[in-house]
């Protein structure tokens, strides 16, 4: 009888509990444009002029995700800048999306 490590039986029976869903997934690249969006407040960069700094970034999401910045951009530049600068934003969005 062969003996596998219970942890590579595990990691083969659970592979699919372990990884993310596809909902997660997309609530953690959504969550990334708003950090993007956040930093770009803090940057004083202009809400107009927010897709295209966010571009020289070179971003990691998929390229899908660039149409959600001018959706996001007036939300995150509507909020005081205290807020801006204290509270974690990107991850109130990805509890948020997780939710719904």
């Amino acid at each position: 009888m062969v003996r596998l490590p219970l942890i590579a039986v595990l990691a083969f029976v659970g592979a699919p509990a372990f990884a993310q869903s596809e909902k997660e997934v997309s609530c953690e690249y959504q969550a990334q444009v708003v950090s993007a969006v956040q930093q770009a407040r803090l940057d004083r960069v202009k809400e107009r002029e927010v897709p295209a700094a966010i571009a020289e970034t070179s971003p990691t999401w998929p390229d899908n995700y660039n149409a959600a910045i001018p959706l996001i951009a007036p939300w995150v530049y509507s909020l005081p800048i205290k807020d801006v600068r204290e509270k974690d934003l990107a991850a109130a969005w990805n509890e948020l999306c997780l939710k719904q």
